[in-house]
């Protein structure tokens, strides 16, 4: 492929997600690190993009405050299937062990764990500002969160671009949501936000996904992790018979609550 088609590539994804990482391009575009690095040097000298940590993004770091995620705002998204929600919580936080660290995920749905953790004496790491508002009025659970910008719709906090997420945290579990569920795995609207998050699946031992049965019949752009990845899913009993099946035959542990 000739450098002039890699440019336009590169910067047709750049324009699409504003930031795109090392690892998408050489799928994309089938060509060796050393001519990738040359390819984004270039383009970084024409003042086109700016290459960080992992990739490359469109504009400065400060620039992306103004950015807006794709998908659902928080405030409308929270009372959307809430009492699937609220029992889905509930079964997340009985998997908890006392005294353990966890990662809790920004969501509507992981946020409904909280209620039911104050007893544990959990360290928590959490990206979600709602998150960290229900747990600071439990003396017994410490929170921790990572760096980066606040996005205030979903008012979650962010930094796709560089690795400041503390690297000693170190979690049994990690709980998360996600746009959609499909046979490719956990799937986000945004890519901004799929780039944080892999970050944070790093640092657990154990994935376990909260998802209504809505989700399985959503659809969303970005892939957030193979389903090989998860070790359970929780959701409730109005899943469907082929969903179901599709977690099975990926080996994830299915836990279904009664609405």
């Amino acid at each position: 492929m000739h450098s002039a088609e890699r440019d336009r590539i590169i910067l047709n994804l750049l324009e699409e997600q504003r930031f795109v990482s090392f690892r998408e391009l050489s799928l994309k575009l089938d060509a060796s690190a050393a001519t990738l690095r040359r390819d984004l040097e270039r383009l970084q000298e024409a003042g086109k993009l700016k290459r960080v940590r992992g990739g490359a993004q469109i504009g400065t770091e400060t620039e992306i405050t103004g950015f807006h995620l794709q998908g659902v705002p928080f405030h409308e998204n929270v009372s959307r299937n809430r009492a699937a929600k609220e029992a889905i919580g509930k079964a997340a936080a009985d998997l908890c062990k006392p005294g353990e660290a966890v990662i809790i995920d920004g969501g509507s749905t992981t946020l409904q764990m909280c209620p039911h953790l104050e007893h544990l004496r959990l360290q928590v790491l959490t990206n979600s500002l709602h998150i960290v508002s229900a747990l600071l009025q439990q003396p017994n659970t410490g929170v921790s969160i990572p760096g980066g910008v606040v996005f205030r719709e979903q008012n979650i906090v962010l930094d796709p671009f560089v690795d400041t997420t503390a690297r000693t945290f170190h979690a049994s579990r990690m709980f998360l949501g996600a746009a959609a569920v499909t046979h490719h795995g956990l799937m986000q609207s945004d890519i901004i936000l799929v780039q944080a998050e892999r970050k944070l699946l790093n640092l657990a031992d154990q994935l376990i996904a909260l998802v209504d049965s809505s989700k399985f019949s959503a659809s969303a752009a970005h892939q957030l992790c193979e389903m090989s990845r998860v070790h359970a899913l929780i959701t409730d009993d109005h899943i469907d018979d082929a969903s179901a099946k599709m977690i099975a035959e990926h080996g994830v542990k299915l836990v279904t609550v009664k609405i």
